[in-house]
């Protein structure tokens, strides 16, 4: 399974797409030399047109990861407890 491009990636791409188009050649082309298709390269346009869903994406990710950290923050709380208690049984 293809992993989806990020979005420096897409940036990137959009700018190859445009500076083709501005070179002459056709939507259908540009996309074909990028390796996209069509309706990619309008969604990602779109993508960029429109920041507030951008920045809704860069908040959910940004939640996942606050998510990741607090489960790293809980399990690493428990084995800081767990090892305190072994200390404290240790005559």
């Amino acid at each position: 399974m293809r992993k989806r491009p990020g979005p420096d990636r897409i940036t990137s791409i959009l700018r190859e797409v445009q500076a083709d188009l501005e070179a002459g050649l056709n939507i259908n082309q540009a996309c074909r030399k990028a390796g996209i298709a069509s309706t990619t390269y309008y969604r990602g346009k779109a993508l960029q047109e429109d920041p507030a869903s951008t920045e809704q994406l860069r908040i959910s990710e940004l939640e996942a990861e606050v998510g990741r950290l607090k489960l790293l923050v809980a399990e690493l709380a428990l084995d800081r407890r767990m090892l305190q208690e072994a200390l404290k049984k240790k005559p």
